[in-house]
């Protein structure tokens, strides 16, 4: 467990080092949260603003801009002090007090009702603050993350239901937003409190396996080294990792807790600085080793919907021992560590280039990063269907917490959508008007139903009447994708309303 942050390590722990201004600003906030804060204690007997600078290092190791690090010392002093937002505006500028209000206002869900219903809201919220400016969300992360290592001081009926709360809402947005590295160790946190029989059982697993694989691990990560530098191929860095507690659980229990069915639990990582040294360092490895049959994924031409990229592969090693290998370069390995957060260690014209990062301007983009796309759908999408919660609560079990797929263009356009998408999903998300005017569908150029589900890396081609026309009513019965189902029912409706 990490041990209590100081400013000092706030300081340091920047990706990227902050500007002098940089760190007055952020003194600034410490000092103005300490005295907010002077007095009060937290259960396990710290003062107050322990929390709130343990916080501010979790946005710090990921990355986060200078006023996002403010943001986050300063982040409960409106709801736990006398000091008003009024007061932070005046102090540190508009734009961190907006971030402290986003926290404040996340922090308000009051359990009422059932227990969906309050999920319901709480997901609401998320949404609403991730579409204002995702760095709210990133900061909530980051206070859960640290109220999650410190569960041990509450109440066992409290720690149940803050643990069930952040395994079924905050680690899944974790995940959307690409931040492994915080919604593993979430996953890992909620396991220990939610199933301590089955986390005990892991980890004696795992610690018995590790213990016997370290020095093999070691001895990998040397041989694959000098294997690449014989190539002249320059590596940034190579690192042997192991799963996150729950992952192998989940893994476990569909091998009967047999370990050694288990081949990458032992994963080799491989940074290189650009993407065709990705490619050429694989090759190179399986020239020396045999890769296994159907375990090669490329993830850099095709990336996971949350942006994750890399290669993937999984080899005999030495010892005739399976081993997994991840290659990719650094700015890949940024975002598959901090997701979005990863946007504010690199400036919006360096993007497309992957070059390797250098200093981060003074703000943060002006612009909101493309991946956050789905979010305004999503709030978009709220509003067309107003308060159905029921139908709200359906298309996030669809649209957020299901995996997602990758289906083509026949000009080769990627088209993301969640698993059991029809071709009446696909039109649509191409464009409204391919949507109410389909009347056929083919994937890999064979004929199928609208209704068809669609497999991932599939070719899709939709065959459109050249007249206008009115979308199906039965449709609704088996789309996926709220964009599909508001599409058609704003379609049907200027029907009915021509008619009148």
């Amino acid at each position: 467990m990490p041990s209590s942050a100081t400013l000092s390590d706030i300081l340091t722990a920047a990706v990227h080092p902050l500007s002098s201004d940089d760190q007055k600003f952020i003194a600034a906030a410490y000092q103005f949260a300490e005295q907010a804060h002077h007095g009060q204690k937290r259960k396990s007997g710290e003062d107050y603003i322990v929390h709130c600078l343990s916080v501010t290092k979790i946005l710090a190791d990921i990355g986060m801009d200078a006023k996002t690090l403010a943001a986050g010392i300063l982040h409960d002093v409106p709801e736990d002090t006398e000091v008003t937002l009024a007061e932070i505006e005046k102090r540190f500028g508009a734009e961190v007090a907006l971030l402290v209000d986003g926290i404040t206002k996340l922090g308000k869900i009051k359990l009422r009702g059932s227990k969906e219903e309050f999920y319901l809201e709480n997901l609401r919220k998320m949404f609403l603050a991730m579409a204002q400016d995702i760095r709210v969300v990133i900061i909530k992360l980051a206070d859960r993350l640290h109220n999650m290592r410190t569960l041990e001081h509450l109440a066992p009926e409290k720690q149940e239901r803050i643990a069930r709360e952040t395994v079924e809402i905050y680690a899944p947005i974790a995940n959307r937003l690409g931040i492994g590295e915080i919604k593993g160790e979430l996953e890992d946190l909620c396991f220990k409190y939610l199933d301590p029989e089955h986390y005990a059982e892991t980890k004696k697993i795992a610690e018995t396996y590790l213990r016997n694989g370290q020095t093999y691990m070691e001895r990998i990560v040397s041989l694959f080294r000098s294997v690449l530098d014989k190539e002249k191929i320059q590596v940034t860095e190579i690192s042997g990792r192991t799963k996150h507690l729950y992952r192998l659980y989940q893994k476990l229990k569909r091998h009967d807790m047999d370990v050694s069915r288990i081949y990458d639990l032992i994963a080799i990582r491989i940074i290189v600085p650009e993407i065709a040294d990705c490619y050429e360092a694989l090759g190179i490895i399986h020239r020396e080793y045999r890769p296994m049959v159907g375990r090669i994924k490329d993830y850099i031409s095709l990336p996971k919907p949350n942006g994750y990229q890399s290669l993937h592969t999984t080899v005999f090693g030495p010892d005739g021992r399976i081993l997994e290998i991840q290659i990719r370069t650094q700015k890949m390995h940024d975002e598959a560590e901090y997701g979005i957060a990863a946007h504010w260690m690199y400036t919006e014209t360096e993007r497309p280039g992957w070059r390797r990062l250098f200093s981060r301007r003074a703000t943060a983009p002006a612009h909101p990063p493309k991946e956050l796309l789905w979010v305004k759908q999503l709030r978009e999408w709220q509003k067309e269907i107003g308060q159905d919660d029921k139908e709200f609560m359906e298309g996030l079990k669809i649209e957020f917490f299901k995996n997602h797929i990758f289906a083509f263009t026949p000009k080769g356009d990627i088209i993301e959508l969640p698993e059991e998408a029809t071709p009446i999903d696909f039109a649509y998300a191409i464009h409204s008007e391919i949507g109410n005017r389909a009347v056929g569908a083919k994937t890999d150029g064979k004929m199928v139903p609208l209704h068809y589900h669609i497999q991932n890396g599939q070719v899709v081609e939709i065959l459109t009447v050249k007249e206008k026309k009115k979308p199906s009513r039965d449709w609704l019965d088996f789309v996926k994708t709220s964009s599909a189902k508001s599409h058609i029912r704003r379609e049907l409706r200027h029907h009915e309303f021509e008619k009148q």
